[in-house]
């Protein structure tokens, strides 16, 4: 088995999506599944799904396949998802509204506990159980509760300083939607940033050489 720190960032990348298939076909009552029509469903060959989770150990049987139960427990352990992940959210403008409205943390293994805003307006409101503090209240909240994850949905000339203080608090990870990337090696802790505009992007690349009057011909 491969040390998680050399595994690469390719792999880690199909892990949530392993994920989310072997859900999905749990809902559905699937008990176990085969390589082959595991890649079947996520559009990959059974070879590349062998030697992904080959890294982490061994989790099939020849002629059986995959148990899809089992499989989803080794994958939630690799994932770090497992257990319950506490979060809170920075900036509750549109955008980190929505995150606490509708999103479900819970599929992650996240459960939000907090989040803070700098509008008078707005401090003080609760979104589905979630209160929302003065950003003045972090240092002391997280130095009593101990947050493990930080979601920032602040404007992108205000992320770096809030990131540089959510460090300092003792912070493990960033979830960052502030549409500036942030430098994990600066920081010294993970971050992940999201970028809806690379997705569109790459969605309008893929459109550009597509004939429109072909399609439903």
């Amino acid at each position: 088995m491969a040390n998680a720190k050399n595994v690469s960032k390719a792999v880690v990348s199909r892990l949530p999506r392993y994920y989310r298939t072997l859900r999905e076909l749990a809902d559905q009552g699937t008990e176990r599944i085969s390589s082959k029509a595991l890649a079947a469903q996520m559009d990959l060959t059974a070879s590349q799904i062998r030697q992904d989770l080959s890294c982490f150990g061994g989790f099939g049987q020849q002629g059986y396949g995959y148990s899809v139960d089992k499989l989803i427990v080794e994958l939630e352990r690799i994932l770090g998802v497992a257990g319950s992940q506490r979060a809170i959210l920075l900036g509750v403008g549109n955008l980190g509204r929505a995150l606490l409205r509708n999103f479900d943390f819970s599929y992650c293994g996240v459960r939000p506990i907090a989040a803070f805003d700098t509008a008078p307006s707005i401090i003080g409101s609760d979104f589905r159980g979630i209160q929302v503090h003065s950003l003045h209240e972090l240092e002391e909240y997280c130095e009593r509760e101990r947050p493990d994850i930080a979601v920032l949905c602040v404007p992108a000339d205000k992320a770096q300083l809030v990131a540089d203080r959510l460090v300092r608090t003792g912070i493990r990870g960033i979830w960052n939607f502030s549409n500036v990337s942030l430098k994990e090696d600066e920081l010294g802790i993970p971050v992940q940033d999201v970028h809806f505009s690379d997705s569109l992007m790459t969605l309008c690349y893929r459109m550009k050489d597509t004939d429109p009057f072909e399609i439903g011909e």
